[in-house]
């Protein structure tokens, strides 16, 4: 028996290797990879995402890192080091994250700068630039025919073998008028206008008004100006509703110039249009006048480059994956063309215009869907075509990087921050969104505002209503660097999240003077630093012993430490019965600093002997916050 158990081992051990020694033979998949593709990766990588990364089967990179020894499932994470043993081994170059960004500079022509207000291109030969189709945001108060005016621009513009063929909504579509092109851009309102353009995505060239002649400015209409006027577009004033027997046009103008919107009849510079999108009433005219405002800002683009625009929304489609309606900005767009979208990058297999129609190319201005990307984009992303795989990667590494970075190159000013760049003289601009909780505090207010002495930072309210904060006032902020200041108003749960997303500052105050005296001291830089509390632990009352007139809490630390001379909160029932210091603080018999958890402990609390057992005594520093 012994001598027959002693060969099986040797049968055995010459077993193992078959099954492992063909893998150096079916590396086949690793011809996918195109000779000098370098993939970019990270300190760290699950081994799911590294077989995505190598554009690999899990199967294959699992595979390659037991050959080496390295035991790991799908989820499992290896490190940058074994990653690229492993990716050597079946004939791909990698490189480290950090490694990329002067890799996209050689291979990229333009790299989308971190700045959302630089612009993206620099046309180096002003005489292939041609004059592009200007590109329309409507914008204006719910239910004042803005829907209405747009199918009534549209259908306007098309043939009647046309009209009916007209059933794809893509966000975005072009008309043609007396031989020249406008793209209107059929976004839900101000709210979406603004959240692109928070992401950098200034795509408007101009902003149409839309007021219901019977309504009115009201509320939206305040803000849809605010939100134009922070983009710096010019605004064409579309008088809506003019069929209406109850039509007060006159009325509506006066509401304007309330608001700083002077017509061009009252000695203005912004057109006002009389229209009826039910009657078709003035649409020729706004088309017109549209294209007027479009001509003195002399429109142009280089159709001859590779294309880059923005993607103004996208979704999963069941049938067709993910689809992007992209607006070209410069250059041409055409099928089968390899393009970057943020943080993903393909093919364009196909694309489909505004009226359902196949195209193969896309000039500046024209809007069109486009299949072919392997994930769904970010609204506002920007789009490029670029040579070949490697740029490709390059530009979606760089922007993974700076949308998880460089968030902060972008985030809106703070009184703070105002404060730090007055203090360095670089005088810039405060912009304030301002809220109030009726019309008397927010004239007021206002007023007070104008009188702030604004040397060397101008001061400018670029929106200010009656109202809780909202979404929309975050989104304006956010877009606009703005800081959010609200008297006696609360903050709307969805505006919180939004807050919290964006890092807007919000301020609210109760007493007026407050309000005024942080604005004034940000702009002259003399900010106060900010105090925060921080908490050092809690210590629970086991016993109560006296001495003469002084109480002395025998205690046990239950976090943190207690220190001597810190401030001190008494805890009874969730309510702090006191405020003030840590007087005395023993251990044993000795007087100490501090004493850690778990440690017992007698505390004097200064001029408080109100002790109970079981209270609980928080100890917390007040410090400024750095700036």
């Amino acid at each position: 028996m012994p001598p027959q158990r002693g060969p099986r081992p040797k049968g055995r051990r010459p077993q193992r290797p078959p099954a492992i020694q063909p893998l150096p033979e079916q590396p086949a998949p690793v011809a996918v990879a195109e000779v000098g593709t370098v993939v970019t990766l990270p300190k760290s990588i699950a081994v799911g995402d590294l077989a995505r990364a190598l554009d690999l089967s899990v199967v294959d990179v699992i595979r390659g890192l037991v050959n080496m020894g390295v035991m790991a499932s799908i989820n499992e994470t290896v490190d940058f080091e074994t990653a690229t043993l492993v990716a050597n081994e079946l004939g791909i170059e990698t490189r480290a994250e950090e490694e990329i960004a002067p890799v996209a500079e050689e291979a990229a022509e333009t790299v989308e700068p971190a700045g959302a207000k630089q612009v993206l291109w620099e046309d180096v030969d002003p005489t292939k630039l041609k004059t592009r189709p200007p590109v329309i945001t409507v914008l204006g108060h719910v239910d004042h025919g803005k829907t209405s005016l747009l199918d009534a621009i549209r259908s306007t513009n098309v043939t009647s073998r046309e009209a009916g063929g007209i059933t794809q909504h893509i966000g975005a579509y072009q008309i043609e008028h007396n031989g020249r092109k406008v793209t209107f851009l059929d976004t839900p309102g101000h709210e979406a206008f603004t959240a692109m353009r928070a992401r950098g995505a200034q795509v408007t060239d101009v902003a149409v008004l839309v007021v219901a002649a019977d309504d009115g400015v009201q509320p939206q209409t305040i803000e849809a100006i605010s939100h134009a006027r922070a983009a710096k577009v010019p605004m064409v004033v579309a008088l809506n509703k003019m069929d209406r027997p109850d039509a007060n046009p006159d009325q509506v103008k006066s509401q304007l110039a309330e608001h700083g919107v002077t017509i061009e009849e009252y000695g203005g510079d912004t057109p006002l249009v009389p229209v009826s999108a039910r009657t078709k009433q003035g649409i020729e005219d706004l088309v017109e006048v549209v294209l007027l405002v479009a001509d003195v800002n002399d429109l142009k683009a280089d159709p001859d480059r590779p294309a880059i625009g923005r993607v103004i929304e996208a979704h999963l489609d069941k049938g067709r994956g993910p689809v992007a309606t992209v607006l070209v900005q410069t250059g041409t767009l055409e099928r089968g063309d390899l393009v970057v979208a943020g943080t993903t990058f393909g093919k364009v297999r196909a694309m489909v215009d505004d009226k359902a129609k196949t195209v193969g190319r896309a000039e500046p201005s024209r809007p069109v869907e486009i299949l072919g990307l392997p994930e769904v984009p970010e609204a506002g992303d920007v789009i490029r075509a670029v040579a070949d795989e490697k740029t490709a990667r390059a530009l979606v590494a760089q922007n993974a990087r700076e949308r998880s970075t460089g968030a902060a190159a972008e985030r809106p000013a703070t009184l703070d921050e105002m404060f730090a760049q007055v203090k360095e003289g670089q005088a810039k601009e405060l912009k304030i969104v301002l809220k109030a909780d009726v019309q008397g505090s927010l004239e007021a207010i206002k007023g007070a505002l104008a009188k702030v002495p604004q040397d060397p930072v101008m001061l400018s309210v670029i929106h200010d209503a009656v109202g809780d904060i909202t979404e929309s006032d975050l989104t304006l902020a956010a877009a606009s660097g703005a800081v959010v200041i609200g008297f006696n108003t609360k903050m709307e749960a969805p505006a919180r999240r939004v807050a919290d997303a964006t890092k807007v500052d919000v301020r609210q105050y109760k007493v007026i003077y407050e309000l005024l005296d942080d604005v004034q001291k940000a702009l002259t830089g003399m900010l106060e630093p900010e105090m925060v509390e921080s908490n050092l632990g809690h210590a629970e009352v086991l016993q109560i012993f006296t001495s003469g007139k002084t109480t002395i809490a025998g205690c046990r630390v239950v976090d943190g430490l207690m220190r001597r001379g810190a401030q001190a909160r008494l805890l009874r029932g969730g309510a702090a019965a006191y405020d003030g210091k840590i007087a005395t603080l023993r251990r044993v018999k000795d007087d100490v600093r501090e004493v850690n958890a778990g440690l017992e402990c007698g505390i004097v609390l200064e001029n408080h002997n109100d002790i109970q057992v079981g209270d609980l005594i928080e100890a917390y520093v007040v410090q400024p916050k750095p700036r």
